[in-house]
């Protein structure tokens, strides 16, 4: 078949088969699947959430005709049968992070909006992950229909812990070998050719004496620009205002409670979002609220606060691939006695998560506060040039009539994980959207039908072009 002929084949599946895709979606996306470590159980490693909806995405999968298998709870897979065991790979995933407040949307039930769907995981990535399955059932059927063979099987693998650690993959590599090449719909178009390294750590203040701040908390995830934060702190102050990011009530008297608000957005693309955290503690400062102890690490906070190229604690690199590196304070809380902040840090080939850390104390140690290590991933970087960045590239071109280049991301997906991989689609960042649509991690996450089709058009392709590779030319990622 040539590309024209696949476009017609995706046409008429979307026809008939669009508003079951929707329904599938929205099944998937009705399940609150965020980690919840605290309720783990055999066959639910990371929660019931994760598991209910690996569940419901190897359900639609055997719907789709693939024959499917769960390894006990960690990761599902689905598989289409090719000519030989040489095996393609997909690699999306059903865990979401939570909800979070600031939704106009109900998260969990799929809003249809003038053309675009809303709820959590309509983005990131279930949506994907359903267009992507159905894309293999396209290409399958439109094969068959022609005689032609597929030469390479092709594997989706279901993921439930990408948000939290990965260590769904962890398991899956120890029991699979890698399939030959493997792209995953969890990305941006075109085609993502390298990711950034990921450093992510709580920054502890030293034990706090005289305190003033009875309570703090914002943040939903270490890997998102908070849009909420809250501290309940003592003050003489009676005359406190509310300002357009801080609202100030009254608890009782000599207790004020204050409210930051900010906008939510993924901690790879902090230029997204309104760091409420930052609002918060320069509130806090600016009015003089904090205890001489408290005062000591807020004022360290405030410098990563305030910058998100990380200059602002010595962490500032750059490099020719990834440009520069950044850092987003994503959540705060009061914890036996200490001030803990959560960072997230994106950073290019010219620094390392060790460098990072060591930065990082040098500034911390001289207050008394410390910092710990939550999560590290080092760059992730292939050649743009190989067949197989070429082949998805190509698709997307047919698919959208454009002429695009591959480029590399900030964000942290699955690609990095296997020896030859890629990130391809379905965000487009400089698309116009409506003021209403959110991103992914934020309130009202939301996608458009148009770009979710214009997907489906684009995995079609890509995994047709992939198939017309050989074994080599797939692995030169390697």
């Amino acid at each position: 078949m040539n590309q024209t002929d696949l476009l017609a084949a995706a046409d008429q599946y979307l026809d008939e088969q669009w508003p079951a895709m929707v329904d599938d979606i929205a099944q998937l996306c009705a399940i609150p699947s965020f980690a919840e470590p605290d309720r783990a159980a055999p066959g639910a490693p990371f929660g019931p959430g994760p598991q209910a909806a690996l569940s419901e995405a190897l359900a639609i999968a055997g719907r789709l005709g693939f024959a499917t298998a769960c390894d006990e709870g960690y990761i599902g897979t689905a598989d289409l049968r090719g000519s030989s065991d040489a095996q393609l790979g997909i690699i999306g995933h059903v865990d979401v992070v939570p909800a979070g407040e600031g939704w106009h949307f109900q998260p969990y039930d799929v809003s249809l909006k003038d053309g675009w769907l809303v709820g959590r995981g309509v983005v990131d990535d279930k949506g994907p992950s359903v267009v992507a399955l159905h894309a293999m059932r396209c290409l399958a059927d439109a094969l068959a229909r022609t005689g032609e063979p597929l030469p390479y099987s092709v594997r989706f693998i279901v993921g439930a812990n990408e948000e939290t650690g990965m260590a769904d993959v962890a398991h899956y590599r120890r029991n699979n070998d890698d399939s030959l090449f493997l792209f995953t719909p969890d990305a941006e178009f075109p085609v993502s050719y390298g990711e950034k390294g990921v450093f992510q750590a709580q920054l502890k203040s030293a034990p706090l004496g005289a305190a003033n701040i009875i309570a703090i908390e914002g943040g939903m995830a270490v890997n998102a620009v908070p849009g909420q934060a809250m501290a309940r702190v003592r003050t003489d102050d009676g005359s406190l205002p509310s300002t357009d990011q801080v609202k100030v009530t009254w608890e009782e008297s000599g207790i004020a409670r204050l409210e930051a608000t900010g906008r939510a957005a993924h901690a790879s693309d902090p230029s997204q979002g309104s760091n409420a955290i930052a609002h918060l503690v320069a509130y806090l400062l600016d009015h003089d609220l904090p205890s001489a102890d408290e005062r000591a690490f807020l004022e360290l906070d405030q410098q990563l606060l305030d910058c998100t190229d990380g200059s602002g604690l010595g962490l500032a690199a750059s490099d020719d691939d990834f440009g520069a590196l950044t850092a987003v304070g994503s959540t705060i809380k009061l914890h036996d006695g200490c001030l803990v902040q959560g960072i997230d840090v994106r950073f290019p080939t010219t620094t390392t998560a060790a460098s990072l850390k060591l930065a990082l104390a040098a500034r911390l140690s001289p207050v008394g506060s410390s910092v710990e290590t939550l999560h590290t991933m080092a760059p992730y970087l292939v050649e743009p040039d190989t067949a197989p960045i070429q082949a998805l590239l190509s698709a997307y071109d047919a698919a959208t009539g454009s002429h695009a280049e591959p480029f590399t991301m900030a964000g942290a997906t699955y690609a990095r994980q296997f020896s030859a991989a890629a990130g391809f689609g379905p965000e487009m960042p400089a698309a116009e959207r409506p003021d209403w649509a959110g991103t992914m991690h934020g309130p009202d996450e939301a996608v458009s039908a148009d770009q979710l089709k214009m997907a489906f058009k684009a995995y079609v392709l890509g995994l047709y072009g992939l198939e017309q590779l050989t074994p080599e030319q797939l692995g030169a990622n390697g």
